[in-house]
């Protein structure tokens, strides 16, 4: 899967290449045309008429050029993904061994920390691996870029995380970052499993959820650019709900100050009532890991 995903890149990257190269011809076009009319005493029909067919190719080519970008992008997305599942499973099967060869009272604790370790930075570096939506000649963002959410048919992949409410017995209910296992099509119910590991017994498992369509939230699939795609972020003030760092937890949180260029992340505000204002200081989280406020149902 992972060979073929890569060939299928390879050819996306000559396509676009290709595609480059041509529309080049007709920007180098555009330039000869103006340098001809600088000596030119006014600008004839003919020139207007030459310019604003190559100008409406140049477009065209533009619009091909984004879209064929945006394919090999989602096909990057498609690999990182794999990529991350496979060192996930392998770093859990590594923490077993280690922890199987291991001698002494901390052996398990030892485990504990590794494990957590290794989570945490496969989260990270999945919200710094997060494509920024390139936008040319003014096109609007795609659902799940940045604050912007999916569309009311949209279907999680196998695969995918997102935020899902659960709700353990006699606890409340909890925003757990979980990952996509199955969509029934028939009930309109998910199966998850929560990111995170059960340690109840020594046991490596992870808990599993079915969920209705309601209670998952779908993460952004690519950041957005705020010098480019402002409209795509949340604003400051605004209720979100949030993932607590070090954690894979999200909490309901108020955006404090949003980013400002697309490699930082927002800084928000978390629900705290031990402190005075409610609040707690402002914490930073990509955007990865911001998704939308709803009202539960």
């Amino acid at each position: 899967m992972s060979a073929q995903a890569l060939k299928e890149l390879h050819q996306m990257v000559l396509h676009i290449q290709e595609d480059r190269t041509r529309s080049a011809d007709n920007l180098s076009n555009i330039n000869k045309t103006h340098e001809k009319m600088r000596h030119e005493t006014r600008v004839t029909a003919y020139f207007k008429s030459k310019l604003k067919s190559l100008y409406k190719t140049a477009i065209s080519d533009a619009k091909t050029e984004s879209e064929l970008i945006q394919q090999a992008m989602e096909k990057i997305n498609e690999i990182k993904r794999s990529q991350n599942q496979k060192h996930s499973q392998s770093s859990e099967k590594s923490s077993s061994q280690s922890s199987t060869k291991s001698t002494g009272g901390g052996g398990e604790e030892r485990r504990k920390g590794m494990r957590r370790g290794v989570l945490m930075s496969m989260l990270q570096q999945n919200a710094v691996n997060l494509p920024v939506w390139d936008s040319i000649m003014d096109e609007t963002p795609p659902p799940l870029c940045g604050c912007l959410p999916a569309d009311n048919t949209y279907i999680c992949q196998p695969g995918d995380h997102v935020a899902a409410r659960v709700k353990y017995p006699e606890e409340e209910e909890q925003y757990i970052l979980a990952e996509v296992v199955s969509y029934n099509n028939a009930t309109g119910k998910y199966d998850v499993e929560d990111i995170d590991y059960s340690e109840e017994e020594g046991k490596n498992e992870k808990e599993r959820h079915t969920l209705s369509r309601r209670r998952i939230f779908p993460l952004p699939l690519h950041k957005a650019d705020p010098q480019v795609n402002p409209e795509a972020l949340f604003q400051a003030k605004q209720t979100v709900l949030a993932l607590y760092p070090q954690t894979t937890c999200f909490y309901k949180a108020m955006i404090h100050s949003i980013p400002k260029t697309k490699e930082m992340d927002y800084t928000v505000l978390f629900e705290d009532t031990s402190y005075a204002d409610g609040y707690s200081p402002p914490l930073s989280v990509p955007q990865r890991y911001v998704v939308p406020c709803k009202n539960k149902r």
